[in-house]
């Protein structure tokens, strides 16, 4: 992506990148994960944390993945999903908020989300939970696939996120999907101005074509 179209994309939200997924039949929306702590706006490229049941007799860590991360990346992390013990908390929060982390998306369950909020750290999660990941879950890879609600995440996918939820953006069809987006958020802002201005709604989606915006290519004919 060119810089000046990334900085554009920062600026949308997760409903106008979903919108502009749905127009290319992507997948990306995860559902049921939400703002849980800090700021409600994330953007930036995954760094991807898979984690599986812990191995008794060669326990792992949870979180030394930390000191890998490059500024402005995102922690992806996949925990399957599961409600009963966290893999991410105050001091990750801390540290990743010192280290110029961009945010955190969950597969799974955080806690410490005040530590979060004092430090204006952005998580995102399935919910919140105290009880330690710590001799019940340890890293199983890092820089892999993982899943979060259903949608593959890929490294370096870019993640959009917001009090509306998380999206996620294949690193491949950054360029064409935000450059979509973007097209949709401009038409759908000329709506608004023609409907304020005297037209009727209905007259102004027809105008400016709001029904076929979604639309995959191949309908559009």
């Amino acid at each position: 992506m060119e810089q000046d179209q990334f900085a554009q994309a920062r600026g949308l939200s997760s409903a106008e990148v979903s919108d502009a997924l749905d127009y290319f039949g992507l997948p990306g929306s995860a559902v049921g994960v939400r703002p849980v702590a800090g700021p409600r706006k994330l953007f930036g490229p995954a760094f991807t944390v898979r984690f599986g049941p812990v191995d008794t007799s060669q326990p792992g860590t949870v979180g030394d993945y930390l000191d890998e991360m490059p500024a402005g990346s995102v922690a992806v992390l996949d925990n399957a999903g599961r409600p009963d013990c966290t893999v991410w908390g105050g001091i990750m929060s801390q540290l990743a908020a010192h280290r110029a982390i961009a945010g955190t998306v969950v597969n799974g369950v955080c806690r410490d989300t005040q530590e979060a909020d004092a430090a204006g750290y952005p998580l995102f999660a399935l919910g919140r939970f105290m009880r330690t990941g710590k001799d019940r879950v340890q890293v199983d890879a890092v820089g892999g696939a993982v899943s979060v609600a259903g949608v593959r995440v890929s490294p370096g996918d870019i993640v959009v996120a917001d009090q509306d939820g998380v999206v996620f953006v294949p690193a491949g069809r950054a360029a064409e999907v935000f450059e979509r987006a973007l097209i949709m958020q401009a038409v759908e802002a000329r709506i608004v101005a023609a409907a304020l201005d005297g037209m009727s709604l209905a007259q102004a989606r027809r105008e400016f074509g709001y029904h076929t915006l979604q639309r995959k290519p191949a309908q559009n004919a």
